[in-house]
């Protein structure tokens, strides 16, 4: 309902959920069963916000927020109940609950919330980096905060060539109108290049423009039960 919070439960599908596949080839459906949706490893390494950004990121679970969803997206990811709903993009002190189990080899990673917002036409994306989630075997419901505190956020930044995509505005602007997406995402990444590279790596992509090691990155899946952005304004 048009002003309300959002629940997604995945009780007759993804709800809009949906994996990423590359800049190039996007959006992949995800392993669905009636009240799970599951993403698994590999998981394509993000390098749009590669230094000097924050990083490097695996980005495990999407759901875009506003826009009408092309017809690419509901193939992957079912109706979008956030957008069809006309749930609030305004997060400003809402409560995010996830229902979330998994086997996950996380290593340095952390999985975390990602929110995106388009402020006068740039993009761009904060971590909530200090209210990062634990994947275990066993389900657990897990609430986090999403107040402007700046360290409990992390922005996202961009690499070298993307700026006039995506960059940094304020966590207030994109809090408030989170008109882009959010994520759960897997940061940060220990990208190692396998062998010598001439150049700098961060200039060139990884596993598109050279090989990397593998067994430095995560590895498993995590399994979504439940989905609730609550309002407490």
């Amino acid at each position: 309902m048009a002003g309300q919070g959002y629940h997604e439960s995945f009780a007759g599908g993804p709800g809009g959920w949906y994996g990423w596949i590359s800049n190039a080839a996007g959006p992949k459906p995800l392993e669905w069963h009636d009240g799970q949706l599951t993403s698994r490893s590999p998981w394509w390494i993000d390098y749009n916000h590669a230094p000097p950004g924050a990083g490097y990121m695996h980005m495990v679970f999407s759901l875009s927020t506003t826009g009408p969803q092309g017809e690419v997206y509901r193939e992957v990811g079912g109706a979008n109940r956030f957008i069809d709903q006309r749930c609030p993009t305004d997060f400003t002190s809402s409560e995010l609950t996830i229902g979330v189990s998994g086997e996950l080899q996380a290593l340095d990673a952390q999985l975390m919330l990602l929110i995106q917002g388009n402020v006068e036409g740039i993009t761009s994306g904060w971590l909530c980096s200090g209210r990062p989630f634990e994947v275990t075997e066993s389900l657990a419901e897990q609430t986090i905060v999403l107040d402007a505190d700046p360290a409990n956020w992390t922005p996202l930044g961009v690499r070298h060539d993307r700026g006039d995509m995506y960059g940094i505005k304020p966590l207030e602007r994109v809090l408030s109108d989170v008109n882009v997406n959010i994520m759960l995402v897997l940061f940060p990444l220990d990208v190692a290049p396998m062998g010598p590279l001439e150049g700098d790596p961060h200039i060139l992509r990884p596993e598109r423009d050279y090989p990397v090691w593998r067994q430095r990155l995560p590895e498993g899946y995590v399994t979504l039960s439940d989905v609730r952005i609550d309002r407490t304004m």
